[in-house]
């Protein structure tokens, strides 16, 4: 009796146990076959750089079976995109965002779009790209078998997009059998594909600055006027310009002078977060007049991360001078340079802006070299250096700025890079 019973139970988990591995399997999804297909992908007309031809290599997963009327969540897991990262610029953390359709065929058909978020490591100049997945929403609307091939797709970095189209045709990698259920529209329906944008604002006018002549007529501070610069910048891969409104402050200190420089806001905030010690500013004031020579102007790099949709707050740049001659010395804005995430971007004025500021100075020792009639040009005696410098800029403040000095100027592609820069508004005051 005992072992009677003790088989049925045996009978009886197994039954449970088949059961149960039945209803496991209904429900597993389909593990696809690895998909490599042949790709050209174009990165923007802007950055000159040519197309690409590469390999996509993708899995694609999806229930095994499903119902009309269902609907099935599809994924599109990258194992090798079509291109690597040029030896241009680093690609900072979540800062690429792929995008792409999945071709529909067999019982049903149309596209499918699908994307991922952007979400993605540091990629290294010359290295991988490395993309999220990407998923999409279809509706299954027949019975029969339904057929899904990855297609075309593309990658956004900073509101620009490098696209890729199949140059074979692409096998299925995933086949659904769909069973009789609810009805549909007979098309698939998909979650929309959207890429983001930037829209930049409207330029605003500038306003003649009130300061009356940006001369200093007596005490330590020293406040200069505001002066539009036109600058002529040498990016990585090509030449763009940016113009700017700004403004030389300066500070009286045992003969020398603490020098402070001031820029227009940006009309534009980060399309992408950006990591902490990235954007490095400064800047080389020229020293006419009494003095002849340069002065380097610099401020630290942004302290910590900063995310998509808010403004880069670098400090003004700073730097001192010490004059080398008695008489009246002019400031006038000069070179301006940007390094960040391993590139380096030199601004030239394209014609003289004018003094922003002029000063009443005596002759220090060690001060600047040169100067006076028949003198040579040289560099301050200050302590301040060059280096890094400023795409677009704009101050909140006398104490900071609010500037899209890197990544709102520059366009991160897998095909390559492109800095733009975009007109400053008029220096609050």
């Amino acid at each position: 009796m005992t072992n009677r019973r003790s088989r049925a139970a045996t009978a009886v988990g197994l039954a449970l146990m088949l059961s149960g591995a039945g209803v496991l399997a209904a429900a597993l999804p389909a593990a696809a076959a690895e998909v490599a297909y042949a790709t050209e992908c174009t990165p923007p007309a802007a950055s000159g750089l040519p197309k690409v031809d590469g390999t996509t290599k993708a899995d694609v997963t999806a229930p095994v079976t499903a119902a009309v009327g269902d609907e099935i969540e599809v994924v599109w897991k990258f194992t090798q995109a079509a291109s690597k990262n040029p030896d241009l610029i680093d690609l900072p953390e979540n800062s690429v965002k792929p995008s792409g359709e999945i071709t529909v065929a067999g019982a049903q058909s149309g596209t499918l779009a699908v994307e991922g978020p952007r979400e993605n490591p540091a990629i290294p100049k010359n290295s991988e790209m490395k993309l999220s997945d990407m998923k999409g929403t279809l509706k299954l609307t027949a019975p029969g078998d339904v057929t899904l091939a990855p297609g075309g797709y593309a990658i956004n970095a900073f509101s620009t997009d490098t696209t890729c189209v199949p140059t074979e045709d692409v096998p299925a990698a995933v086949t659904i059998k769909v069973t009789e259920g609810g009805g549909g529209s007979g098309t698939p329906t998909a979650t929309p594909t959207t890429t983001p944008t930037t829209t930049p604002s409207t330029t605003p006018t500038t306003t003649p600055s009130t300061t009356p002549s940006g001369t200093a007529t007596g005490g330590t501070s020293h406040t200069g006027e505001e002066v539009d610069v036109s600058y002529a910048c040498k990016t990585p891969i090509g030449d763009k310009s940016a113009v700017s409104p700004v403004q030389i402050d300066a500070e009286e200190k045992g003969g020398a002078y603490d020098l402070v420089v001031h820029f227009g806001r940006s009309v534009m905030d980060s399309p992408a977060d950006i990591p902490a010690d990235s954007v490095k500013p400064s800047m080389k004031v020229k020293v006419g007049g009494a003095d002849q020579g340069e002065v380097a102007v610099e401020g630290p790099t942004n302290k910590d991360p900063i995310k998509a949709g808010d403004p880069i707050e670098i400090p003004d740049l700073t730097g001192t001078y010490t004059p080398a001659h008695d008489g009246k010395a002019t400031l006038t804005p000069g070179v301006l340079t940007v390094e960040a995430l391993g590139t380096t971007t030199t601004c030239t004025p394209t014609e003289d802006p004018g003094v922003s500021l002029t000063l009443d100075v005596t002759g220090q020792e060690g001060g600047i070299t040169g100067g006076g009639p028949g003198g040579s040009s040289g560099t301050s005696g200050g302590t301040n250096t060059t280096s890094g410098g400023l795409a677009d800029t704009g101050a909140s403040d006398r104490a900071s700025l609010h500037a899209l000095a890197l990544v709102a100027g520059t366009v991160l592609l897998l095909g390559g890079a492109v800095f733009t820069f975009t007109p400053w508004s008029r220096l609050r005051r």
